[in-house]
């Protein structure tokens, strides 16, 4: 690894998490931070609103467990480190005015993966405090050769969800994504390309296997006639995070007339019915139109014989 490489850590700087609760808006930068093992050191950021906010904490977060308090300040340029954690040694708070304040993690390790929370008080106990959204900072395991994309695949709803009797209801469609590495992903779907919220869901983390690969599955659930509609076209967009920036790997199905009239149904067949009941119709369209004029002419030369007779 190069020594630039050492000295700083890959910060995304997407954007600004926001948490406004009790009139105190508590801000994070970045979202998220992905760093390699042996990196000097990290700098996480946080902003808020009210100077009034004397306190101001930092905490860490892993795997879901229970937040750990890492250090607190009580006003500008103090701070403290929390039990069991060592001043200066691994974590550097700093709090050059009231509203504002970074945590710095020195030599990064694969454990110091975790959400980092920024919070405010107006005092230590006996006070709400209010937090940020959390910044995400990944530690790339040297064990996995850079960053991985994985691939991308939409199932279409299962059998059972497809039979003739279940046809009014709605239907599900699962997209997988599988092996990739770190475990930044955004999912979204959409229909005939165009986005798509309602109805759809995603796990709330990525699964990890024996490889050290991650996957995590999405959700979308539609109206059954939507689904059974074959000109709709439904895609999962899954963007992956690699050294160079994010990279959107996706994979779409198109709906399936099975179950909607009792036997199954491919698109070719369906494009080929479409056009031959056009052509139908554009025939009887034709003969109706021949037939009428055929009328007319009869009844009009059967009204100048009749006037001749007069």
């Amino acid at each position: 690894m190069s020594v630039s490489m050492k000295l700083l850590c890959v910060t995304l700087s997407l954007l600004l998490t926001a948490n406004v609760s009790g009139g105190v808006t508590v801000q994070q930068s970045p979202v998220l931070s992905v760093c390699r093992e042996g990196d000097v050191s990290v700098t996480l950021q946080c902003y808020h609103d009210d100077s009034s906010y004397y306190y101001m904490f930092w905490y860490r977060q892993r795997d879901n467990n229970n937040m750990e308090m890492l250090t607190y300040s009580m006003g500008q340029d103090v701070w403290e480190i929390e039990p069991p954690f060592v001043k200066d040694i691994k974590y550097t708070m700093s709090r050059p005015k009231l509203t504002s304040s970074t945590l710095e993690i020195k030599n990064v390790e694969l454990g110091d993966g975790a959400v980092y929370y920024c919070a405010s008080s107006r005092a230590r106990s006996n006070q709400p405090a209010y937090f940020g959204n959390g910044t995400k900072l990944t530690v790339l395991d040297p064990a996995i050769n850079g960053t991985v994309n994985g691939t991308v695949k939409v199932l279409p709803p299962s059998t059972e969800e497809c039979e003739a009797r279940n046809k009014k209801k709605k239907k599900t469609l699962v997209c997988v994504a599988t092996d990739f590495y770190p475990d930044h992903v955004t999912v979204f779907w959409q229909v005939n390309d165009h986005n798509r919220t309602e109805g759809a869901g995603t796990d709330n983390k990525a699964l990890q296997n024996d490889n050290k690969l991650y996957s995590i599955t999405s959700r979308l659930r539609v109206p059954a006639n939507e689904w059974h509609n074959p000109a709709n076209r439904f895609t999962c967009n899954v963007i992956f995070y690699n050294e160079k920036g994010y990279e959107c790997v996706d994979d779409t199905i198109s709906g399936d007339l099975q179950g909607q009239s009792g036997e199954g149904m491919t698109r070719e067949y369906y494009v080929k019915s479409t056009l031959t009941a056009k052509l139908a119709y554009s025939v009887f369209i034709a003969k109706s139109t021949f037939y009428g004029l055929v009328v007319m002419v009869l009844i009009w030369r059967f009204k100048g014989s009749s006037e001749k007779q007069i």
